[in-house]
């Protein structure tokens, strides 16, 4: 039995669509319905947002063919009715404005999930999600719903592993929420929302990178057989910066500690390098970032730096931490630091320079553009921020849990 390449076959079904007329449709996917076998049908209606009915209408036209003669046939296609061009049920979006709004904000509310996926998912049920929709004043049926969120990038998953050890946080989920509203707030005002953090550290040198790339068969590049730092080449430690909204990133490769200096340097290198360009109204910017290390809620020597930060470029710095245990969700994480991961996967990370062009020629379908510069500053660790230093920040907290989300004004 032939094996059937279903993805080459769902692309050629999509190209061949737009070529055919109402009749050709039907027969020519209930032609491939019946290729595919047991389940043709629910499988081509899925991929395609056909209604079953009308392929299984194909499927009755087809067997009706059988036996025919070649003019039989030709007298049968003269006979269908094609209906005028925009004839026929308009699409639900022009009938009901709004509704894949509606349906997305629903979803949003809710949505949970791994967050190295590129889609997103949902526990709620289509006919539930037909009675809250209906609830809304929208009139729409459970099937249409999942062709919609199909649009939308939803799918069903099966459960994963990756809920955090310990109880969670009870404040968990309405911190999500409170990130989400702000960072909805300053995209709309076209404000500038970034993800932060500091990606593992890397060893400089000849060592083996994990993953593979083509070479010639039998011809693997050689490295090192052990894994211990070299100390005339260091280790690397690349801090990145995601622009939300612009799918751009910006990593700060330092060859010293990752300490709340180092952090808030790469931030000022972004915005010297990018953000200034790209935002140039700007007055205010949103900053995401882990609870712990060096950006962490609860370190002083971060707040101070982002209020020298603050000074100089007369921007009011907001922060929003994750909740303890979920930095997983940290945009930074799935929509660049994964993708430099696979960039460089196979590729010993033989100096500095190499590490940063590999960084910087990461791409994504989806359009990520990403820019990397090296620093070599060392950065002392063990600052401490006396009382009366810290007292004169110009810092406020959110009403909502102060201690992970604030505002840092510059100072006159």
């Amino acid at each position: 039995m032939v094996e059937l390449d279903e993805v080459a076959i769902v692309t050629k079904i999509k190209k061949i669509l737009p070529l055919l007329n109402e009749y050709q449709k039907r027969v020519y996917l209930a032609s491939e319905a019946e290729i595919w076998g047991y389940g043709g049908v629910s499988k081509i209606s899925r991929e395609t947002g056909v209604s079953r009915v009308t392929i299984s209408s194909g499927l009755k036209e087809l067997n009706a063919m059988e036996g025919q003669t070649e003019d039989d046939l030709q007298q049968i296609i003269h006979q269908q009715r094609i209906r005028k061009e925009g004839a026929g049920r308009k699409p639900i979006e022009e009938t009901q404005p709004g509704i894949k709004e509606a349906l997305e904000s629903l979803m949003s509310e809710e949505t949970f999930g791994d967050p190295q996926s590129l889609l997103k998912w949902t526990t709620k049920s289509l006919r539930n999600l037909e009675q809250e929709m209906n609830r809304k004043g929208y009139n729409i049926k459970y099937r249409k719903i999942g062709y919609l969120l199909k649009e939308l990038g939803y799918s069903l998953q099966m459960n994963q592993k990756m809920n955090q050890v310990g109880e969670e946080h009870p404040d968990r989920n309405e911190q999500f929420k409170h990130i989400s509203a702000k960072a909805s707030d300053f995209l709309a005002r076209s404000f500038p929302v970034i993800s932060i953090d500091c990606k593992k550290k890397e060893n400089i040198g000849n060592f083996k990178n994990n993953g593979a790339e083509y070479s010639p068969k039998g011809s693997p590049t050689e490295v090192l057989d052990h894994d211990f730092p070299l100390p005339e080449l260091g280790k690397a430690a690349p801090y990145g910066i995601y622009d939300i909204a612009l799918n751009e990133g910006f990593v700060n490769v330092g060859i010293s500690s990752d300490t709340a200096q180092f952090a808030v340097n790469s931030i000022r290198s972004w915005w010297n390098e990018m953000g200034k360009e790209r935002y140039p109204e700007a007055k205010e910017i949103l900053i995401t970032a882990d609870g712990g290390g060096s950006n962490g809620s609860r370190n002083r020597l971060w707040k101070y730096e982002l209020q020298q930060f603050a000074d100089e470029t007369k921007l009011s710095v907001n922060v929003c931490h994750f909740p303890p245990g979920t930095s997983k969700w940290n945009k930074i994480e799935h929509r660049l630091f994964s993708q430099i991961t696979k960039n460089w996967r196979g590729r010993p990370l033989i100096s500095l320079q190499v590490i940063i062009d590999l960084i910087a020629s990461t791409t994504t379908s989806t359009g990520l553009k990403v820019l990397a510069k090296s620093d070599e500053k060392q950065y002392a660790t063990g600052i401490k921020v006396s009382d009366d230093d810290f007292k004169s920040l110009s810092i406020c907290g959110d009403e909502f849990h102060p201690d992970w989300n604030y505002k840092i004004s510059p100072r006159l």
